[in-house]
């Protein structure tokens, strides 16, 4: 099977120009995706395996071309003697532990830098309050959680991203714990009544757990090398697609109860926002893929995030 490469797909309306031929390959009719990556990085080595994405010809309806995924055939995309496919250069990569390990790890610093060292950042040394010292407590508890699954836990569907994520997400999570963590601290921060301290920080920190065991779930749904889509069963899974987000954003709310922090409610608000267009995307694509047709499983029906608003 020869293939014919060009760089970047072609898009409606756009100029002709914007293609350049990249050469053409020879692969086995049984040939994979995977294959067809290899076989590239050996004609440029510039371009790893990692750093490919390999896109159909763009058809009615598309924006933009399929995207075809590793582990497949190149026939079952239809792809024969002649066929074009597109080069897209996903730029340079880095590991998705990587990324978040220090994502992680700098709001586990920042955080405490405010309460540990406030005469550098107030010019002043207060008594701290019982709440300031929960908020420092349960924020490091949070991330050092974090951190652990991302050794421990999770079990990536990619191996790599752009490292330029690593900046933009490392800016947004350093950013907020340094906001976070200013007011918090600062010297004239006036404690909520303790009275909702406990209760709100205790079902903060059972949907921390919550979280936890969801993404034990999640990992535990598939076998080591297995890629098929599955429908995540138990716990809240019976009722929520994503209840790994839901834990995730009331653990927030319950933490911003007992801090009473502007800042904390808009780091909750931010991460919410990208949470659920993660969360409408898996819902989308879990009732896309177990349609209940040609003998496949239909997806069971169920909140995406929030019940009972979304």
């Amino acid at each position: 099977m020869k293939l014919l490469l060009e760089r970047v797909p072609p898009r409606k309306g756009g100029a002709e120009g914007a293609k350049r031929v990249l050469g053409t390959l020879d692969l086995p009719r049984n040939a994979t995706v995977d294959d067809l990556k290899k076989e590239f990085a050996q004609l440029k080595s510039k371009y790893y395996a990692e750093r490919q994405e390999w896109r159909l010809p763009l058809q009615d309806g598309q924006r933009r071309g399929e995207a075809i995924k590793g582990g497949k055939t190149l026939e079952s995309y239809g792809l024969k003697d002649g066929s074009v496919v597109y080069f897209k250069d996903l730029g340079t990569q880095i590991g998705y532990s990587t990324v978040f390990f220090w994502e992680y790890f700098g709001p586990l610093v920042v955080y405490p830098l405010f309460f540990l060292f406030p005469s550098v950042f107030y010019g002043a040394t207060p008594e701290r309050s019982l709440t300031q010292k929960l908020a420092c407590m349960y924020w490091s508890f949070h991330y050092v959680k974090r951190i652990f699954e991302t050794f421990f836990v999770h079990r990536f569907s990619h191996g790599t991203m752009p490292v330029r994520n690593l900046f933009r997400n490392c800016s947004y999570y350093w950013g907020f714990a340094a906001l976070v963590s200013y007011f918090i601290n600062h010297p004239l921060y006036t404690a909520p009544d303790e009275k909702y301290l406990y209760p709100a920080l205790g079902c903060a920190l059972l949907c921390q757990l919550g979280n936890l065991y969801s993404h034990i779930l999640l990992t535990n749904l598939r076998k080591p090398g297995e890629t098929a889509y599955k429908i995540p069963r138990g716990f809240l899974f019976n009722f929520i697609t994503c209840p790994n987000y839901t834990c995730e954003i009331l653990g927030w709310f319950f933490f911003n109860v007992a801090t009473q922090s502007l800042m904390g409610y808009m780091f909750m608000m931010a991460g919410a926002y990208q949470m659920a267009l993660w969360a409408i995307a898996k819902h989308k694509r879990l009732r896309k893929t177990f349609d209940g047709k040609d003998g496949r499983e239909k997806y069971p029906r169920r909140f995406i995030m929030l019940p009972p608003f979304f």
